[in-house]
């Protein structure tokens, strides 16, 4: 390893740092604080780590924490969007695409390749190791709103349909049993709330 290749992965490592100041809308559970970004994907990795037992599919434990890693980087340059904001859409998408190439093009060669195709490959969502990440990026905001009396959802006039049709088919397609945790928990939220 070249003393300029170590000098790249160092200027990359301080630039991520970044991704603590993004602040999310999910608080923390104590409620004294939003999460930032790096708190979330840290947290996401902690949940493949204990729930990959529950993915449909075979998934690649480490590979899905990788992925989970990495996924929000991009909101280095672009800030998170939240779930609840439908007026995002492709333009978003490619916001995120150009952060993400400038990003892990930081990154020398082949590193920065392998992460700059395995954040596309959860982007994407086609793979099953994709498609579990996919899932608890949605499982662990749920269960935040879920243990802070809706949280984000009452904020910003979430309904109990709206939550079952953008959680529940990324959730369900890779884990039924997740799904069917969450869902139990959500349709107990919103009947104690008259929803």
């Amino acid at each position: 390893m070249t003393h300029e290749v170590l000098d790249q992965q160092l200027a990359f490592l301080r630039e991520i740092d970044r991704l603590k100041s993004v602040v999310r809308q999910s608080p923390l559970l104590d409620r004294s604080r939003k999460e930032n970004s790096a708190e979330h994907s840290w947290h996401l990795a902690m949940y493949a780590l204990l729930l990959s037992e529950h993915a449909a599919a075979s998934v690649d434990r480490e590979r899905v924490i990788r992925m989970l890693l990495i996924h929000d980087i991009v909101e280095v340059d672009v800030g998170d969007t939240p779930i609840h904001d439908v007026g995002a859409g492709s333009s978003q998408a490619e916001l995120e695409d150009a952060a993400a190439v400038r990003l892990f093009g930081l990154v020398p060669g082949e590193q920065g390749a392998a992460m700059l195709s395995l954040w596309r490959e959860f982007e994407a969502a086609q793979s099953d190791d994709a498609k579990f990440a996919k899932a608890l990026d949605r499982v662990q905001p749920l269960l935040v709103n879920l243990r802070t009396d809706g949280g984000t959802w009452r904020e910003n006039g979430v309904t109990l349909e709206q939550v079952l049709e953008r959680y529940g088919p990324v959730i369900a397609r890779a884990s039924p049993t997740l799904w069917a945790a969450c869902e139990q928990g959500v349709r107990e939220h919103f009947a104690a709330r008259g929803a």
